[in-house]
């Protein structure tokens, strides 16, 4: 499999390429170009969630720390006093950061269930809904925003294919096929409950029919 840093160089170059060509179609401002950017990058990484004690897993639970952090500022903010919100902040970090962590480590395992087009698909309805609901972005944007991280993800689940082919020795390596796969066949619980998870943001996205017009025009950039 592709290592951490062929994972986040290819993901990173693939976001500024992206990104660039968005930003000068006019599909937005130079601030939301380095944001997808970033989450393209990011998505690039994200699939290693479930390595133990890896160097990717920590970077990611750090950053995602991070994001719970700035998510309680600007959700409680205006609601508590300074002291609260401090405390607020201190446990939303501590909690991801640590707690989450060992809580993902526990019930995962490399090349598992979050190794597939089912995370993918979760992780990119997460990044929407966020975007949609909690920082509330215009909801082309928001969908812009779940597209990236999805892509990066994508990403990262196709080099991961790519280093399963052998091509000196003309074989396919045991790990083939453990990465873009529909979801893991040996968890059926823990596939049923993402697909509910997917289900349940469904309240909290944008429309769909704004999603079509993001992907005609995504297409007609492309060409």
């Amino acid at each position: 499999m592709a290592n951490f840093r062929t994972h986040f160089g290819v993901a990173s170059v693939g976001g500024l390429l992206v990104s660039q060509a968005g930003w000068q179609a006019s599909l937005y401002g130079l601030w939301q170009a380095c944001a997808i950017a970033g989450l393209i990058a990011f998505g690039g990484i994200l699939p290693d969630i479930d390595a133990d004690n890896s160097r990717a897993v920590r970077l990611i639970f750090q950053i995602l720390a991070l994001i719970a952090v700035v998510m309680t500022v600007l959700v409680l903010q205006h609601r508590v006093t300074p002291a609260m919100l401090f405390a607020a902040c201190g446990g939303a970090y501590l909690g991801v950061r640590y707690v989450a962590s060992a809580v993902f480590a526990r019930f995962t395992v490399h090349r598992g269930l979050w190794h597939s087009l089912l995370a993918a698909t979760l992780s990119g309805l997460g990044a929407t809904a966020a975007s949609f609901t909690l920082l509330h972005q215009p909801a082309p944007l928001a969908w812009l925003h779940g597209l990236a991280l999805t892509l990066g993800f994508l990403i990262h689940l196709t080099l991961d294919e790519l280093y399963s082919v052998d091509l000196t020795g003309a074989r396919l390596k045991r790990s083939f096929g453990t990465a873009l796969k529909p979801f893991d066949w040996h968890a059926p619980g823990s596939t049923l409950m993402l697909i509910l998870t997917s289900v349940h943001l469904f309240a909290w996205l944008p429309s769909f029919s704004v999603l079509r017009d993001v992907l005609a025009q995504s297409l007609t950039l492309w060409r």
